[in-house]
């Protein structure tokens, strides 16, 4: 008996699907995570700063600058602004995110991820935290290796 197979044109639909459903979720997701740190800079930077990964005075700025480059690349995911380079940032962030959440970890560092909120009563890390961003840097990667540039402005040339 033969193998029914998915229809190439239905197949190549539900990947531009997938990829639409990435880039929005992670433009919203990011949008989302930059708007409490925006409003709050300095604890914000109090959060970077209990993380023991930077030298001391490197919180601040980056506690400036990160926030406005989640902003933006939120809205250019979503907008279909940049797609390309979004994604790379999308993805240099989770790699950065991870890496700082699992220092953190193995240092027995009990702390606030500090992601969404930078209240108190934002979610302490742990592995959960960590799959969570795998699957954040997973969905960039589907982004980023898209087949075909659906419903985007000032895509990279071929």
């Amino acid at each position: 008996m033969g193998q029914s197979r998915v229809p190439s044109g239905m197949k190549k639909d539900l990947m531009n699907l997938l990829v639409m459903v990435c880039r929005i979720f992670l433009g919203f997701m990011f949008i989302y995570a930059s708007l409490d740190k925006i409003m709050n800079p300095e604890e914000f930077a109090k959060q970077i700063g209990y993380y023991k990964a930077l030298p001391f005075g490197l919180e601040n700025l980056l506690a400036i600058v990160l926030p406005w480059v989640e902003l933006i690349v939120g809205i250019c995911l979503i907008a279909g602004l940049l797609v390309d380079g979004a994604t790379v940032l999308s993805i240099l962030m989770m790699l950065v995110f991870i890496l700082a959440i699992s220092q953190a970890m193995l240092r027995g560092i009990d702390i606030t991820c500090g992601c969404f909120k930078v209240s108190a009563e934002s979610d302490s890390i742990g592995l959960n935290t960590i799959i969570r961003d795998i699957v954040f840097l997973i969905m960039s990667f589907i982004v980023l290796n898209r087949q075909e540039r659906k419903f985007e402005y000032l895509p990279k040339s071929d």
